[in-house]
């Protein structure tokens, strides 16, 4: 079970089903225009927590499981995975990763690397709106085609060195694509990491991809479809905190 905790920390950036995180053109720029194409800095600032359902294919494993994600401002984060009638979920509660061990029914601190990750991508819509604020800095790297379509490249760096390139569409500036490197399936090394976004839909008054496909040293890894967006359902903190 410890290699199907792993793999779900791998997969992270499916968490990109979240607003995709902002850059620039000059950077501020085509900032606002990303805002502009999700639904705005007003509507963006007003979702104050989001609730995700779906279903993933994971294509190595011959697996099939069910996603539930939370996500409430400003940077705590719930997944509760099911796959082969266990639950496993992660969580950050704003400043501790944990997870919940189906087979012990124990929760336990994530491993310092893993926990690295959840908590970079527990990051939510303000760091979006107000990136300087997180110490998330940007840089044009030019263009290249995702398919038919024109992307700018975008190369995001966090606090903590950590870099993801953004492939935006030029026309529509909705990402297309992302890479970066993630932990691999053993939790041991990196692997690089491309997520794949398509079927944009409002959800309200946001614009959402439906659909992902997660490529990992270029082998596809796993196919998301989400099925329900729900904004300001009133999540509590509680739901995030790990059970003394």
């Amino acid at each position: 079970m410890k290699k199907t905790i792993i793999w779900i920390m791998a997969g992270l950036l499916i968490m990109s089903i979240l607003p995709a995180q902002g850059f620039g053109q000059t950077s501020k720029e085509v900032l606002e225009k990303m805002i502009d194409a999700q639904g705005g800095r007003k509507a963006l600032e007003a979702a104050k927590d989001t609730t995700i359902s779906g279903t993933m294919e994971l294509i190595q494993q011959g697996m099939n499981a069910t996603l539930t994600m939370y996500q409430k401002e400003p940077n705590m984060m719930r997944m509760d995975i099911e796959v082969m009638g266990m639950v496993v979920t992660q969580a950050f509660d704003g400043q501790k990763a944990w997870f919940l061990n189906p087979q012990t029914g124990a929760t336990e601190e994530m491993p310092e690397n893993l926990a690295k990750e959840f908590r970079r991508q527990a990051m939510g819509n303000d760091s979006i709106l107000n990136p300087e604020k997180y110490g998330i800095t940007y840089e044009l790297k030019g263009k290249e085609k995702v398919g038919d379509k024109d992307c700018l490249l975008l190369e995001q760096t966090m606090p903590d060195g950590h870099k993801t390139t953004l492939y935006m569409d030029s026309t529509s500036y909705l990402a297309l694509k992302t890479k970066t490197m993630t932990i691999g399936q053993m939790g041991g090394g990196e692997v690089l990491t491309e997520t794949l976004f398509s079927d944009y839909r409002m959800e309200g008054d946001l614009m959402a991809a439906h659909s992902m496909t997660i490529l990992q040293d270029g082998a596809e890894f796993a196919r998301l479809t989400l099925t329900k967006i729900t904004y300001n359902s009133g999540l509590q903190d509680s739901l995030f905190q790990m059970a003394k």
